[in-house]
């Protein structure tokens, strides 16, 4: 059996399905699942069982002999929420105990960091995994913190599972994140725009060495997150902390364009302040260092934003609701 938490949401359920897909089907799906709209990720989905997040741990104890892969995606994603004992007991406790029974269980691990651990990238985005260099990074926020805590408590552990690997993801888009409303992905948001009003708002910059609609951000396709859990899961090699984006920085002009140009229209951007309380902590640039995951024999290419954007737009996005 292969555990998937945070099964019902964006990355989850797009994981389950690829898994599906290589003949996988004794999953163990993970999450609360009392939302309706996340649900309906799964659908189509095979899926041994279905446990409650808070129900998980019990469940393992009785099954672990028969567990072969532990993939934890679920978290609690949302950089507005500054309410710190929510991150402390979703995205770092809860994380501990799977690493615990990991451990205990001799069951290999793989788990969701997060790319907003770097912050506003002082030290750069290079995937270090020794304590002295994650403890240099600052984010900007509880969510990024919660990733950093947990970061640095496994690699301080004398006891890890035999093989771990945590993936720091940058800008991921794709199906199956309707759900998440404010948080989801700026592709999704545009298309939105385009469809109401006909036009795209992007924040306009406020550094005088970048034009608007200049700022960059490592976009990645969910589809190659997807991938590249399956590698990782498949191959093993390599502990540690990877770094999961594309590698290549993209302008917001870029997607924009890349949204109107799937949808055949002609670009219509409208910049707008950046809000005052955000600006100072603002990314300007994100670009993952890919080094590490490519040393771990990851040969595929990564899928532009342009034939993301194309295949996200008209085989999903533009045909209702349509899941992964």
């Amino acid at each position: 059996m292969i555990i998937v938490t945070g099964a019902a949401g964006f990355i989850g359920s797009c994981l389950v399905k690829r898994l599906n897909q290589e003949g996988f089907n004794a999953i163990i799906a993970v999450d609360k699942f009392d939302s309706p709209a996340k649900n309906q990720n799964l659908e189509g989905a095979r899926i041994q069982e279905r446990v409650d997040r808070d129900n998980f741990f019990s469940w393992l104890e009785k099954n672990h002999e028969l567990t072969e892969f532990i993939f934890h995606i679920g978290a609690r994603t949302d950089t507005t929420e500054f309410d710190k004992s929510i991150f402390d007991k979703l995205n770092v406790n809860y994380s501990k105990e799977i690493w615990k029974r990991c451990v205990s269980h001799q069951i290999p691990l793989i788990y969701a960091s997060s790319a907003a651990t770097y912050g506003l990238g002082e030290n750069g985005y290079t995937d270090h995994d020794d304590s002295r260099s994650l403890e240099k990074l600052k984010p900007l926020n509880p969510y990024g913190w919660s990733k950093l805590e947990f970061d640095v408590w496994a690699v301080q552990q004398a006891e890890k599972p035999f093989y771990w690997a945590g993936l720091k993801f940058f800008n991921v888009y794709g199906p199956n994140e309707y759900h998440k409303g404010r948080m989801a992905s700026v592709v999704w948001h545009a298309y939105q725009q385009i469809q109401k009003a006909g036009k795209v708002r992007l924040f306009r910059s406020h550094r005088a060495d970048i034009e608007d609609g200049k700022q960059m951000r490592d976009f990645i396709y969910v589809r190659d997150v997807a991938e590249v859990c399956m590698h990782l899961m498949e191959h093993r090699k390599g502990n540690g902390i990877y770094n999961l984006g594309s590698g290549t920085a993209r302008t917001f002009l870029d997607l924009a364009t890349s949204v109107f140009s799937s949808l055949g229209k002609k670009p219509d951007i409208e910049f707008i302040d950046t809000p005052a309380d955000i600006r100072d902590k603002y990314q300007y640039f994100t670009e993952a260092d890919m080094a590490k995951l490519r040393s771990a024999a990851y040969t595929l290419p990564f899928t532009s934003i342009e034939a993301g954007i194309d295949d996200y737009v008209k085989n999903y996005l533009g045909r209702g609701p349509s899941y992964f």
